[in-house]
């Protein structure tokens, strides 16, 4: 088995080194991850400038490839260039902070690499772990943080997809678990909303010129048996199965075009 490691949280990270860890029982594993930061970035891919790659060495000595785009590009490159063979599976993450709702499918790089492998029909697990200092939520680096209980999960969940694959109709499965975890119990659920209320900071630069932040405050609750209510309410891990199809009623669009 192949397993293909890669993040959005940068090939210094923590969160890869757990990953890392959480998967080399369960066969070779390969890791092509971006030199720096990208959270946010989600599926975005470089087109208009060179993508290049670098060897390196994590803390342990394992070997990993540095790419200087986004996770996208470091799944692209790892599936169709430095993988010798199509891997078993992709795991994106560790992220350093957890990936809910329908927003983040969007905006999280960790669920758009997982994304572009299911594109390429590679089963893909992206894996998030809850944190509740804001502070080391976009570091590029070490961070001091207990990754025991995520590694444990991330290999539970990644060895059941190697022996059973993905359900028919499932694309890849999005795993985000709570900082303090009380069991290890993980529980299937859909969407939430949204993670974050969004708001516009305002500011003036030395010159007059208004420039802005986009931030948000942490959606805190929504119903029962989304994502963002068992994580956040209910102290459980959250297991969220996702298609790439994600085309609406082709019935309703006849009915509103009248055709």
């Amino acid at each position: 088995m192949t397993i293909l490691l890669t993040n959005d949280d940068g090939v210094n990270s923590s969160g890869i080194m757990a990953a890392k860890n959480a998967a080399e029982n369960l066969g070779e594993t390969i890791i092509v991850a971006p030199a720096t930061q990208q959270s946010g970035i989600g599926h975005a891919l470089t087109l208009f400038e060179p993508v290049r790659v670098t060897s390196t060495n994590m803390s342990d000595g394992t070997e990993a490839h540095m790419v200087s785009g986004t996770p996208t590009d470091a799944v692209i490159i790892g599936i169709f260039q430095i993988a010798k063979k199509k891997p078993d599976l992709v795991i994106s993450g560790i992220n350093i902070g957890e990936n809910l709702g329908k927003s983040e499918l969007t905006t999280s790089g960790t669920i758009g690499a997982a994304m572009e492998a299911a594109v390429h029909g590679v089963p893909a697990l992206s894996v998030s772990l809850q944190v509740t200092r804001g502070d080391i939520k976009f570091h590029d680096g070490h961070v001091d943080i207990d990754f025991s209980h995520a590694e444990a999960m991330t290999e539970r969940v990644a060895r059941m997809i190697l022996e059973k694959g993905l359900p028919n109709g499932v694309d890849f499965l999005n795993l985000n678990i709570p900082s303090n975890p009380q069991s290890d119990r993980i529980r299937l659920t859909r969407l939430g909303e949204r993670m974050y209320s969004i708001h516009i900071k305002e500011r003036m630069d030395p010159r007059g010129r208004p420039y802005y932040w986009i931030d948000g405050d942490s959606v805190e609750d929504d119903q029962k048996g989304t994502d963002v209510h068992t994580l956040k309410r209910e102290n459980c891990a959250t297991l969220t199965p996702i298609s790439m199809d994600a085309t609406s009623s082709l019935d309703l669009m006849d009915e509103w075009l009248e055709l």
